[in-house]
């Protein structure tokens, strides 16, 4: 037989074709250990343990014999099952749960006949993925805590390190570094804030039955449904969410709004790492490779990886979004887009949250070239301090057109501004050369930028202080 690459590669087992499946390319873009929690093993796990939870609370409402729950909870292991049958049961059955169903009331002995008793697959599978979510959420959150804590302490390091700021990609006013770490830091606190409160709305579980009026578990049927999600840790709907998705996606949206942050951060490095630049610089080891031509390449690679991470976890919201306009009381049509959306928002954005914070604990800071950078201009980028000192008697407009023509002319002529300024007779009867060399100091017109930094400091040490103690 001819040993051709079709056959090469159809003769074996089928192996990942997505990229946060991949062995190849995974690792730059998905965590390893959120794939964990998404994976199709965990899934089932998921879904049996609620199936134990369901009969539990009916054996403590004395609708179901307490055997009953002793035999399922010993059979609900997912270690035990064979997930390739089950597959193959579900492209048979085209049912996503009634496979799993069977597969648990065999092991289960006589007490399968309990086994989901009165529920609905959108019960077992909503509140599988609620669990898992639980799950992500928590390793979400204990990564942002790492990712806050390594910016708090970037903004503290450079609290008082001169450098461009910069507005429409273009030399603007000073800054410090610890300003830009500190706006970034400001905003990580939020996304923490938005974590920790989109919790109680994701977190509740889901049990209505068919139509989610509980019929099939008479009058009985909230109360089972709060000893269910007591025994999961979960809270009790008011009432069915088969098709109110609003949860599921409020937590994309804060994945990907999360991820967003990371890729901006990773961009800023990748272009403050330009050669013309070279402020910033992501980690560097021998053996990183930039380019299989070019030798001398030390690109921003991990970055780049990054921003593409954050780019592909946009999108999860809009299919969610899409996936809220549903039908009628229950409406299985839009499940496969939340079984795609929620899993992926996780995988990838613990992976960028884990890439942005590698790259932060390891960035390397050029403190001389930022320096050189600030001075580019000379005192050009003062042009705001020199107008705010005439406005005060010149008046704001008048200010601005006397120092927009200086500029204007600094730049043509390759001049300083204090010079240009001095040629106009409305500034140089108003100040001196030397009152205008004082005044055009980069380093001098930092604003409040120092104290911002201590401003978002302290309230970050203050929310620090205040879990510490339990407030």
């Amino acid at each position: 037989m001819t040993d051709t690459y079709e056959h090469r590669h159809t003769a074996r087992e089928p192996e990942p074709a997505h990229l946060i499946d991949s062995r190849v390319l995974g690792s730059l873009f998905a965590s390893a250990e959120m794939k964990a929690v998404f994976s199709d093993r965990a899934m089932v796990q998921a879904w049996l343990d609620t199936e134990v939870a369901l009969v539990e609370a009916q054996v403590e409402c004395g609708v179901a014999p307490a055997e009953a729950a002793r035999d399922i909870a010993a059979a609900a292991r997912s270690e035990e099952m064979d997930l390739a049958a089950i597959a193959a049961e579900i492209e048979r059955t085209a049912h996503p749960l009634v496979p799993v169903i069977r597969v648990l009331a065999g092991l289960s002995g006589e007490a399968g006949a309990w086994v989901h008793y009165g529920a609905t697959t959108q019960d077992v599978t909503d509140t599988g993925l609620v669990l898992q979510s639980r799950r992500g959420l928590d390793l979400v959150e204990a990564r942002l805590r790492r990712f806050i804590d390594v910016l708090a302490e970037l903004a503290e390091r450079h609290r008082d390190l001169p450098m461009v700021g910069r507005t429409h990609a273009q030399h603007a006013l000073p800054i410090t570094l610890g300003f830009k770490f500190a706006v970034l830091l400001a905003e990580s606190e939020r996304h923490l804030e938005r974590v920790k409160a989109v919790r109680p709305r994701v977190l509740v579980g889901q049990l209505g039955g068919a139509v989610g009026s509980m019929a099939s578990f008479g009058p009985q049927g909230p109360e089972i449904a709060r000893r269910m999600m007591d025994r999961l840790g979960l809270g009790t709907p008011d009432i069915a969410w088969h098709t109110a998705r609003d949860n599921l996606t409020e937590l994309t949206c804060v994945l990907a709004m999360l991820s967003a942050t990371c890729g901006k951060i990773a961009n800023e490095i990748r272009v403050l790492q330009r050669s013309e630049v070279a402020e910033l610089e992501e980690p560097f080891a021998l053996g990183k490779v930039g380019s299989s031509t070019m030798p001398h390449k030390r690109n921003p690679m991990f970055a780049e990886f990054a921003v593409s991470n954050a780019i592909l976890n946009r999108h999860a919201p809009g299919d969610m979004l899409a996936a809220m306009v549903q039908e009628h009381e229950r409406d299985m049509t839009m499940w496969g887009v939340e079984w795609s959306a929620v899993p992926q928002s996780f995988i990838l954005a613990g992976g960028v949250l884990e890439r942005t914070t590698t790259l932060l604990e390891g960035l390397v800071v050029h403190p001389d070239a930022i320096r050189r950078n600030l001075h580019q201009l000379g005192d050009l980028m003062l042009s705001e301090a020199a107008m705010m000192h005439l406005a005060g008697t010149l008046g704001k407009t008048e200010a601005h057109e006397v120092v927009y023509r200086a500029s204007m002319s600094a730049w043509d002529s390759g001049r300083t501004l204090r010079e240009t300024l001095l040629d106009d007779p409305e500034v140089s009867s108003r100040t001196d050369a030397a009152e205008l060399e004082a005044l055009l100091v980069p380093e001098s017109y930092l604003g409040s930028c120092p104290a911002l930094v201590d401003q978002v400091l302290t309230r970050h040490k203050l929310r620090l202080a205040e879990e510490e103690s339990g407030v």
